[in-house]
């Protein structure tokens, strides 16, 4: 098994270095040595982190969630949206500014599914990656959706080193077993792409598989297990419980490594607002918060007849 701080950047510490002057050289190995230490802490955009502060709250949980964050989280769930909508996401890491998270989305539904848009960027001006992808999902029947995208890389170390770039894609499929049952299953970069053809470094491969139970209209349980080909599997568990027609209560944990999150969600005529607050022992607080906006459709009304 790989060690697990290694950082998922194309980047060599001596070749990092001696790129920058005399007067930048402590500066740029702290900040090495700051991403090489928090890699295994910060998955990183080549990694498809999750968006929306709802999977936050839950303990990262996300896969047979059905939302504009289906665009990232997994494409099946565009198979069951029905309106048009976007939104916005932020992270502040452990509360620092340079390991901050922003993300945004688009859905649009058609016939029988829905084209999603998603952007999203970690990181500050020394080292940032960047994912834009395009994303599909049709559903077919009222109980199963498949879903695909397509995502453009760019990760960015400095204006000295300069960048690269890379192409990946993604896979789900979201399955509503009964009434209560849902189950969820997501591939990440099923081809193993590149991110650099000199050391064979390889932008991750993570699959995820999850299932949530309804215990009734108010309450929702899930739990997902997620695996790196590359390194050991983690588990994501949350709880979501409707207070009110207006109010979310959510809580979760994750592990490798251990998290605790909890957080709420606010339900208005066409926004929806969730916040959330994650903990790491070692690393700290980080909150989030996201907005959705959502375009209901108009319910035509015809005339009595007489």
């Amino acid at each position: 098994m790989k060690n697990k701080s290694v950082c998922y950047s194309p980047i060599e510490g001596e070749r990092f270095c001696s790129r920058f002057s005399r007067g930048n050289k402590l500066k740029g190995v702290l900040i090495l040595i700051l991403f090489t230490f928090c890699s295994q802490f910060l998955p990183a955009q080549i990694g498809n982190d999750f968006l929306g502060a709802r999977s936050a709250a839950m303990g990262g949980y996300n896969v047979t969630l059905s939302d504009v964050w289906s665009t990232n989280n997994n494409q099946a769930g565009l198979g069951f949206l029905e309106d048009m909508g976007g939104g916005i996401y932020y992270e502040n890491r452990f509360l620092l500014k340079e390991t901050s998270y922003k993300a945004g989305a688009f859905v649009l539904p058609v016939k029988t599914g829905a084209i999603g848009l998603s952007v999203s960027s970690f990181g500050f001006n020394l080292y940032n990656e960047t994912k834009a992808g395009l994303s599909y999902g049709q559903r077919f029947g009222d109980k199963f959706s498949v879903g695909v995208q397509l995502n453009y890389l760019n990760t960015k170390l400095t204006q000295e080193y300069g960048s690269k770039t890379s192409v990946t894609a993604a896979v789900g499929i979201i399955a509503k077993l009964s009434e209560e049952f849902t189950l969820g299953v997501h591939v990440y970069n099923p081809t193993r792409s590149k991110l650099t053809a000199d050391n064979n470094e390889r932008i991750p491969t993570i699959m995820k598989l999850g299932l949530d139970y309804r215990f009734s209209e108010k309450v929702l349980f899930a739990v997902s297990t997620e695996k790196d080909v590359d390194f050991d599997a983690r588990v994501n568990a949350g709880i979501e419980y409707h207070i009110t027609e207006m109010f979310y209560l959510r809580g979760g944990i994750s592990t490798n490594p251990t998290q605790y999150a909890f957080g709420f969600g606010m339900q208005l005529t066409h926004f929806k607002i969730d916040l959330s607050s994650s903990f790491h022992q070692t690393l700290g607080i980080t909150p989030g918060i996201s907005i959705i906006y959502t375009k209901k459709k108009s319910v035509k009304k015809t005339a009595p007849s007489i």
